[in-house]
């Protein structure tokens, strides 16, 4: 019996809780979880990739289904149904046998439009979960994704199961023989577009089947932190090179970025103290830390490059007092990961909903929780040459600690991101992407 077969049925069971509890609050007798549906192109007669709702994939691993239903309520065996139709344009999808359909009483669903007769009869006893409220109204549900049960399982989502744990460790892996082969693409010169070919290759994945799109840059397109053009044609020169790349595996998500230079100089010098930046943040998660603290020493460690590096002619105490370093470093220091690449609920203080918002120094961050065991996190410190911001820092008081000089050389090269997969234990923490090899 494989690891994710062992570790399903108490993943299960927690979800069970979870969802008695939700409905408790909501005072209603459970839910119908809906997969989602195909959307289709304007103007057109094909659909855009599909993309399963993530409250759904938290119960199964079944992704790329559209037209399936969930009915749990916390209590008796979770009813799937699964869209089976009689099909000869498209691959119709074999009947369910994997390690997890003896969980399910499953019934066959022929013709999408015909699954009220398999939904519970008084609708108004349970709450609609997904994005198709008009659908929703059609079948007669009230009550459509109601926020004391969203809030609950979203916070819920944050504390990992078994079972998830061991999914993002085999995304991790995957995502692994994936950066391997994009440097190895690099150091043979070719073009960002052939190195994300070499990317997917390695990882047995599609564009449309990685959680996010490839960052891939060369050069000064590393300092655009959303990078996805891809250039077919390689540069005359390769300065850098930087991935931003993951991998999904039974719907959840690795995250993993690394940057390189082929030469032995300023820029590979601080590519290795933003490694040890990355390390060292990751081994400050500790339970009961607020997340925004990792976020805050980011920003000394940094400060402290900047000064070592003499891109600025300040200590790295007044660096920090001058807010120059959020020029070099615009994002925030990670996320939570699981089913979606920025998992829900990192901007709330409880299972209520109550906001929690970043910071107003730091408008980027995108996790504000308190750090607690059996949370994953992305550790991904940054430093970047960012045109327009250095534009911006050279009209103000502060230009005149800047050393223009070295920020020119190295704006060629575009910046710099490290970012590792972090489980956090109880007693310790557990770097996912280092263990698998990747340095």
């Amino acid at each position: 019996m494989s690891l994710f077969a062992q570790t399903y049925p108490s993943h299960l069971a927690e979800l069970q809780n979870r969802t008695r509890e939700a409905i408790q609050r909501e005072s209603i007798d459970g839910l119908v979880i809906h997969s989602g549906q195909s959307k289709r192109l304007f103007l057109d007669d094909n659909n855009y990739p599909f993309k399963v709702n993530p409250q759904f994939k938290a119960w199964l691993p079944l992704i790329d289904n559209p037209n399936c239903w969930l009915i749990v309520n916390g209590e008796d065996k979770p009813k799937l149904v699964f869209y089976r139709p009689k099909d000869f344009w498209h691959k119709v999808p074999d009947e369910p046998n994997d390690f997890w359909a003896e969980h399910f009483d499953i019934v066959l669903l022929t013709h999408a439009d015909t699954v009220e007769k398999h939904l519970p009869f008084d609708k108004t006893k349970f709450a609609y979960v997904g994005e198709y409220i008009e659908v929703a109204k059609a079948l007669g549900f009230e009550l459509v994704n109601p926020d004391r049960v969203m809030h609950y399982l979203h916070y819920q989502r944050a504390y990992k199961t078994d079972y998830e744990l061991v999914c993002m460790s085999e995304a991790n892996r995957i995502a692994v023989d994936g950066h391997r082969a994009a440097k190895l693409a690099f150091e043979q010169g070719l073009s960002e577009f052939d190195i994300n070919l070499a990317y997917l290759c390695a990882v047995r994945q599609g564009d449309n089947q990685v959680p996010y799109n490839n960052i891939v840059a060369l050069n000064k397109n590393a300092s655009i932190l959303h990078y996805t053009e891809l250039a077919t044609n390689p540069p005359t020169n390769f300065n850098s090179f930087l991935i931003d790349a993951g991998t999904s595996f039974n719907g959840y998500a690795a995250d993993i970025t690394r940057t390189y230079c082929p030469q032995d100089n300023l820029f590979s010098e601080l590519i290795e103290a933003m490694d040890m930046v990355t390390l060292a943040l990751a081994d400050e998660l500790k339970p009961g830390l607020p997340y925004t603290r990792i976020h805050e020493n980011a920003h000394q460690k940094i400060a402290q490059i900047l000064t070592d590096f003499k891109i600025v002619n300040l200590g790295a105490a007044d660096v920090l007092e001058q807010g120059i370093v959020s020029t070099f470093f615009p994002h925030g220091i990670g996320h939570f990961l699981g089913l979606q690449v920025h998992d829900v609920a990192g901007h709330v203080s409880d299972d209520r909903g109550t906001p929690n918002p970043a910071p107003t120094a730091h408008p980027f961050l995108r996790t504000t929780r308190t750090i607690e065991p059996r949370q994953v996190f992305t550790i991904e410190p940054g430093l970047y040459f960012i045109d327009s911001l250095l534009n911006e820092l050279k009209s103000t008081q502060q230009s005149k600690f800047i050393n223009w000089d070295v920020v020119d050389e190295l704006r060629p090269y575009g910046g710099i991101r490290i970012e590792d997969n972090i489980i956090v234990h109880r007693d310790k923490n557990q770097n996912m992407t280092r263990e698998f090899g990747l340095e």
